[in-house]
């Protein structure tokens, strides 16, 4: 399994580019918000990969960070989302968008993709909304990694700003919020949704004010 590649980039396309790794040249298909993210034609990058695996196809999938790649896997666990349809998502949304949707329940938002229908979007949803939290934490974890010192190393790019869902408060702070409610006993699904939500109303909030805004949420009301 080919989980990583360091190298120039020899050509882009509208799909994929070409990077040229010590002489050998690798395919890497990516969604077009990464594609945007990546530097230009003679210039180092490095991904996470993701190889697909067919009788008549081998193909290589890039992705700037960690949780992008496993939000990639998930997506197509889901029956009817192959791995067009998951850069799709992925493209309108991003790995963070991707994570609020689920967590939230909102099927509109992964809708918005192109060539996703509602069905497709609700099973999207329904389908992965226990694994929002660990992927969250993930995304905490590879925020707070070292910063990229050499073109061998792993770079993690934010993508520019699309029409995507606003940014929340940090991953890290979301994480910790994340982690405070389970501990108090509220189910993962249920937590991911309250942070997601209590993030993207207060997007400067920190983990203290995060966890006191989701506790808000999960109030029985009435």
């Amino acid at each position: 399994m080919i989980g990583r590649l360091a190298g120039r980039i020899d050509y882009r396309a509208g799909d994929h580019v070409l990077i040229d790794v010590r002489g050998v040249g690798y395919l890497v298909y990516c969604s077009e918000r990464t594609l945007r993210a990546l530097p230009g034609t003679g210039e180092h990058v490095a991904l996470y990969t993701d190889l697909l695996v067919r009788e008549d196809l081998l193909q290589l999938y890039g992705f700037t960070t960690l949780a992008e790649k496993e939000w990639h896997r998930l997506l197509m666990s889901v029956q009817g989302v192959g791995a067009k349809a998951s850069l799709a998502i992925l493209g309108t949304l991003g790995p963070d968008g991707v994570g609020r949707a689920i967590a939230l329940g909102d099927w509109n938002a992964v809708k918005a993709a192109k060539g996703i229908g509602p069905k497709t979007a609700q099973r999207v949803v329904n389908e992965l909304k226990d694994k929002a939290p660990e992927v969250m934490a993930m995304a905490a974890v590879s925020s707070q990694a070292a910063p990229v010192q050499d073109t061998d190393d792993v770079i993690e790019t934010p993508g520019p700003a699309t029409p995507a869902p606003a940014a929340p408060s940090g991953p890290g702070a979301q994480a910790e919020a994340l982690s405070a409610l389970t501990n108090l006993g509220y189910a993962p699904g249920e937590a991911a949704g309250a942070v997601a939500q209590a993030a993207g109303d207060t997007p400067e909030a920190e983990t203290a004010e995060l966890i006191r805004l989701s506790l808000r949420l999960l109030a029985p009301k009435g």
